[in-house]
C-alpha cells in the first residue's frame, strides 16, 4: 500500500487583502496604492470601456451589495451584462421553475421535508454539498420517510437511502420519462390535478410512450425494477419531496434535465401543498438572493423581467435613468465577448472565473485579453492576479450589514462581528464611490437598511419584510408583500384552487428529449469523469484552504477498483489525465462507490490540481451553465514518478 502522508500536499494559503493594488503596465507586478489613485484608476478604465462594461456580482456577498451592483451595471454603466456564479450552478433550475410556475424559487420550506413520507434526492450528494439541509432530511427519515438516491456514484447519502438508482451520466431524462410514463400506464397519475392545473398532458404522455422501463434500463444502466419502485414509491405517497443540485443542472441541457423533473412533480400533484414540492439546493449561501435582487442579465430586483414595460417603467422612474428594454449576456457570454472584443471591461466582486470556469485555460486567455479589469475581494484570488486594480472589501459573513436568502427562500440578517483589516472597505462604499466618479453624485447609502427599504419600495416579494420583521420571526420566505400577515411555506398554493380566476396560469409540461453528452467517450477518452464536492472543502478553496480538516486529502482522481487495476495504478500513484482540452497530473483515490469507467475530482484544489482544465464549455442554451458534469477523459501512468510524486517538484 502507498503512503500518501509521506507527500506535502498542504492546500494553497491565501493572505488577506489590506489595501489596494494597481497595476502600471500589461504582464507587470501589482503595486500597492492609496484609495484613491486605485478607485481613480477604475473608474477611468471603466469609462473608457463605456458600451462594453460586464459586471460580475458575488453570491456570497449580501442582498444588499447584489442590489447596488445590479443597479451600478444598469444605471452607472447602462448595461445589463450582470451575473454572478449562479450561471455556473442553478441558472437552469431558475429558468426550468420560471417556465412552468413562474417564478425560480423552490416550492417548500426545509421544515417540510422532516413531514413528507418520500424523499427523492436526484443527482445531489447533500450529505456532503448540503450539510444542514441534510439534517432536515435525516430528521425526515427518522420520521418514516422513505429516500431514494438517483446519483452515477453511491454516494455518501445514497448510503441512507432505501434505494439507489445508478443511472450513467446524463441519461436523467430518459430514467424521468420512464417513471412518468410507468405512473401513467399504471393509472397512478393525479388526474383531477393533471386535468385542473396542468397544460400539456396529452403531448407529454405521447413524448414518455416510448420510454419502456425495458428501453430506459438499456439507456440508464439502472434495472427495471428500481425504475417502478421508485416510480410506485413516488406517485403512491401523498406527500414527496423531489430534491435536485448541480447533478442535474450542470449539463449542456441542464434546463430541459430541470423541467423533466418537475414533470413528475406536476404528474402525481407533489407541489402546492405542506411537504410536498421541488426543491433545487443552492450552492452558495446567497446564490438565491443573488439572483432575487437583479445581478442576473434578464430580470430586475425582485424577479421582475427586464422586458415588461410596466416593470421598467417603474425602475426606470424610481432611479431616473432608462434601462434598455433586453436581455443582457450572461456570464458565459460575457466571456465569449471578451475573444470577440465586445467586452473590454470587467468589474469582479467576489468571485474567481479563472479557477472556477469549464475549460479554465480558455477562460484565463480571455480575461488576459481584457483593457481593464477590476476586482473586488477579500483574497488575492488567481482572478485577481489578472487585475489591473484589486481593491480590498469585507468579509460579508462578518464584517459587514445586511441579509441573504437561502434555498427555501428564507430572507434572513447577517450582522457585523468584527472589523475589517487593515483598509478594507465595505463593498457598497466602494460601489458608490466609484459611482460618484463616474458622475453619479447622489450615489450614498447610511446603511444596509437603508439598501434594503429602497428594495422593498421597487419588489413587492419583498415589501413586508422590514428589518424589524426579519428580526421578530427570525428570517421570512418570501413573497411577503404584506406588511401584517405572513404567507404560507410553500408556493403555488393556486395550483389547488377549483376557480379558475385563483388558479390562474396552469403549469406547463416540459416537452423534452434525450440528448446524450457533448463530450462523447471513445477508444481514446474511455472514461468518464464527473465533478463535485466533498464536505470539508468549498468551491475554489479560497476561503476553505485556510484552515485544517482532518478530512482533507487534497485532490485525488477517484477511480473503481476494477479500473485501478486495470490500470495497475494504486492510491497515491500519479497518474496523467487528459481530456480534449487539457491534462493534469493527479495522484489515484480508489473508491469502490464509483462504477467502472466513472472518475471523479473537484473543483477545490485548482491550485495543486487544475480540475476544470478537463471540463468542457459545453453550455445549456437556455440558462448558459457548462457540462461540468459529464467529460471523456483517458488514464495514463505517469513513467518515472515516484508514488510520493516527488519527482515532479
Amino acid at each position: 500500500m502507498t503512503n500518501t502522508r509521506k507527500r506535502d500536499r498542504g492546500p494553497k494559503s491565501y493572505t488577506r487583502l489590506t489595501h489596494p493594488l494597481v497595476r502600471d503596465e500589461k504582464g507587470g507586478p501589482l503595486r500597492p496604492a492609496s484609495w484613491d489613485e486605485a478607485l481613480e484608476r477604475a473608474a477611468a478604465g471603466f469609462r473608457a470601456a463605456r458600451g462594453a462594461f460586464g459586471m460580475f456580482s458575488c453570491a456570497r456577498a449580501t442582498n444588499e451589495m447584489n442590489y447596488v451592483a445590479q443597479k451600478f451595471a444598469r444605471v452607472v454603466m447602462g448595461t445589463n451584462d450582470v451575473d454572478s456564479c449562479n450561471r455556473t450552478c442553478h441558472a437552469p433550475s431558475v429558468a426550468g421553475l420560471s417556465a412552468v410556475f413562474g417564478s425560480g424559487g423552490g416550492t417548500s420550506s426545509y421544515e417540510e421535508i422532516e413531514h413528507t413520507d418520500v424523499i427523492v434526492m436526484w443527482g445531489s450528494n447533500a450529505r456532503f454539498a448540503h450539510p444542514i439541509f441534510f439534517q432536515h432530511v435525516l430528521k425526515g427519515i427518522r420520521n418514516g420517510a422513505r429516500m431514494y438516491a438517483v446519483d452515477p456514484r453511491r454516494t455518501s447519502t445514497a448510503e441512507w437511502a432505501e434505494g439507489w438508482l445508478g443511472l450513467d451520466v446524463g441519461t436523467d431524462i430518459p430514467l424521468a420519462h420512464a417513471i412518468g410514463r410507468e405512473i401513467i400506464h399504471e393509472g397512478l397519475y393525479n388526474r383531477a390535478f393533471v386535468e385542473r392545473a396542468t397544460s400539456g398532458f396529452e403531448e407529454y404522455r405521447a413524448l414518455v410512450e416510448p420510454w419502456t422501463l425495458t428501453a430506459a434500463s438499456k439507456v440508464t444502466g439502472v434495472p427495471a425494477a428500481a425504475i417502478r419502485e421508485l416510480a410506485h414509491a413516488f406517485a403512491r405517497a401523498e406527500r414527496a419531496q423531489l430534491c435536485w443540485t448541480l447533478g442535474i443542472t450542470e449539463h449542456h441541457n441542464g434546463t430541459d434535465n430541470v423541467r423533466a423533473l418537475i414533470n413528475l412533480a406536476l404528474l402525481t400533484g407533489h407541489v402546492g401543498r405542506y411537504g410536498s414540492g421541488v426543491q433545487p439546493l443552492r450552492g452558495q449561501n446567497n446564490v438565491q438572493g443573488g439572483g432575487d435582487m437583479g445581478a442576473i442579465p434578464n430580470r430586475l430586483p425582485g424577479f421582475q423581467d427586464i422586458l415588461d414595460a410596466e416593470v421598467r417603467e417603474k425602475f426606470e422612474s424610481f432611479w431616473g435613468v432608462d434601462i434598455q428594454p433586453r436581455y443582457g449576456r450572461t456570464l458565459t457570454e460575457m466571456f465569449e465577448a471578451m475573444e470577440s472584443g465586445e467586452l473590454r471591461a470587467v468589474y469582479c466582486i467576489g468571485e474567481n472565473p479563472a479557477q472556477s470556469e469549464a475549460d479554465s485555460g480558455q477562460a484565463m486567455e480571455r480575461l488576459a485579453m481584457l483593457d481593464c479589469l477590476v476586482v473586488q475581494d477579500i483574497f488575492l484570488t488567481r482572478t485577481a492576479e489578472f487585475a489591473d486594480v484589486v481593491l480590498p472589501a469585507t468579509a460579508a459573513w462578518c464584517e459587514t450589514e445586511g441579509t441573504t436568502t437561502n434555498s427555501e427562500r428564507r430572507v434572513q440578517r447577517v450582522r457585523r462581528a468584527v472589523l475589517p483589516p487593515g483598509e478594507a472597505r465595505e463593498d457598497i462604499d466602494i460601489i458608490c464611490e466609484l459611482a460618484r466618479r463616474l458622475g453619479h453624485e447622489e450615489w450614498k447609502y447610511a446603511d444596509s437598511e437603508t439598501v434594503w427599504n429602497e428594495l422593498r419600495a421597487l419588489s413587492p416579494d419583498h415589501w413586508g419584510m422590514t428589518y424589524d420583521r426579519l428580526e421578530e420571526h427570525q428570517g421570512i420566505q418570501w413573497p411577503c408583500p404584506d406588511l401584517e400577515r405572513l404567507e404560507p411555506s410553500f408556493l403555488h398554493g393556486r395550483l389547488w384552487e377549483r376557480d379558475p380566476h385563483l388558479l390562474g396560469r396552469r403549469a406547463p409540461f416540459g416537452i423534452v428529449r434525450h440528448d446524450p453528452p457533448v463530450d462523447l467517450t471513445d477508444e481514446e477518452y474511455p472514461i468518464r469523469l464527473t465533478t463535485g464536492r466533498r464536505l470539508d472543502s468549498y468551491n475554489t478553496g479560497v476561503q476553505s484552504g485556510s484552515f485544517a480538516s482532518p478530512l482533507r486529502r487534497g485532490e485525488f482522481v477517484e477511480l473503481c477498483p476494477e479500473d485501478a487495476e486495470r490500470y495497475g495504478v494504486a492510491v497515491g500513484q500519479r497518474v496523467r489525465v487528459t481530456s480534449r482540452r487539457g491534462s493534469v497530473v493527479a495522484p489515484v483515490w480508489v473508491d469502490p462507490a464509483l462504477r467502472p469507467g466513472l472518475a471523479f475530482m473537484t473543483m477545490h484544489f485548482p491550485d495543486e490540481v487544475d480540475t476544470n482544465q478537463l471540463t468542457i464549455e459545453a453550455n445549456c442554451p437556455i440558462a448558459g451553465t457548462a457540462e461540468f458534469k459529464a467529460s471523456a477523459i483517458r488514464i495514463e501512468r505517469v513513467a518515472g514518478v515516484a508514488d510520493d510524486g516527488s519527482a515532479l517538484r
